[in-house]
């Protein structure tokens, strides 16, 4: 297979991913839906491409990699940061768009059963019921 339809094909998995995880939670009506989520795993795929083969031989691909972690972050902590009454919402949310980040890394990297596996973790954990005890 040609290098460049890897990386194409990479990129919708990332893409496939951020649709599943942003519709469930498109539909629990969070902040971070649908098309947030399929950016952010699709920007992360796109930067580890960039990363991996964009650069040559003499670059670090972990660095990239360790930039997108943090950016990241900060968009997690805006969702974070948004109060209402005093309550901190938001930290589900905040925590997915992180991971999703690192779903859209590994699909960038070639790395799919990792990706698929850690999508699938993903949305199980959030459609389980809340704990009330």
């Amino acid at each position: 297979m040609p290098i460049a339809l890897e990386m194409v094909l990479r990129l919708l998995l990332a893409a496939a991913l951020g649709v599943a995880i942003g519709y469930q939670r498109e539909r629990a009506g969070k902040q971070a839906g649908l098309r947030t989520h399929v950016l952010i795993s699709t920007g992360a795929a796109l930067l580890s491409l960039v990363s991996i083969y964009g650069f040559g031989a003499a670059s670090d691909p972990s660095r990239v990699a360790a930039g997108v972690v943090v950016g990241v972050g900060f968009l997690g902590a805006g969702v974070i940061l948004h109060r209402q009454g005093g309550i901190v919402e938001g930290l589900t949310t905040a925590a997915t768009i992180w991971v999703m980040a690192g779903i859209g890394l590994a699909a960038g990297a070639g790395l799919y059963i990792i990706a698929v596996a850690a999508a699938a973790i993903v949305f199980g954990a959030l459609i389980m019921p809340r704990w009330k005890g």
